[in-house]
């Protein structure tokens, strides 16, 4: 199975491609995770995306079009793979085109609102672990139930730059839709991540 992934910030994505990647018994690809380690490690890549990221902004076509190619030219790609935040525009939606034929193409539809409620109240510590203020708060405030650690909000997580992201994604990442509408399955975000998973294998005939 060959699956492309979309949906805005903050609509579970990511932990849908996680849950696919078991079933299927196929690596997950996710951008967002590579370019944060090669921003973590320093690379030539890492350093030309981390200001844009931090600004809302997407990395530039070519970096990420390498970076996919090369990642799905490894043995573990053979039989599927679920791709997570590639492509993100209409230009590396044709590039994609040209280097193989996925079998669907899952958007995770939620609204801005939700999108940016759900963004907005995540913190995070520099041993990894992640928190939401609402759904999922550390037992003391500010502090990290692991490590004791401070729990900061990311630049990118802040309520501006969500904004930004977000008519980032309706302008650059949204054609995909029609580009890609033979592939196309819409699924509504808004529901437990149980719910939007049973819907996904639902479409796909599962």
């Amino acid at each position: 199975m060959k699956i492309t992934i979309i949906g805005p910030q903050g609509s579970g994505k990511g932990t849908q491609a996680q849950l696919l990647a078991k079933k299927y018994n196929t690596p997950n690809i996710s951008i967002g995770a590579i370019l944060r380690k090669n921003i973590e490690d320093g690379t030539e890549l890492g350093k030309a995306a981390e200001g844009l990221i931090n600004a809302g902004k997407f990395a530039p076509d070519e970096l990420i079009n390498e970076l996919v190619k090369n990642r799905l030219k490894e043995d573990d790609c053979k039989n599927g793979f679920i791709l997570d935040g590639y492509p993100r525009s209409l230009s590396q939606g044709k590039i994609m085109r040209k280097m193989l034929d996925i079998d669907f193409l899952l958007e995770v539809y939620i609204s801005d609102k939700e999108s940016i409620r759900r963004i907005s109240g995540r913190r995070s510590c520099v041993c990894g672990e992640v928190y939401h203020i609402v759904y999922s708060p550390p037992k003391q405030e500010g502090i990290c139930d692991k490590d004791g650690g401070k729990l900061t909000q990311r630049d990118d997580d802040k309520e501006e730059v969500i904004k930004i992201r977000l008519k980032t994604y309706h302008e650059v990442t949204e054609p995909l839709v029609e580009f890609y509408e033979d592939k196309h399955i819409k699924i509504n975000g808004e529901q437990p991540i149980e719910g939007v998973f049973k819907e996904i294998l639902e479409k796909l005939g599962e």
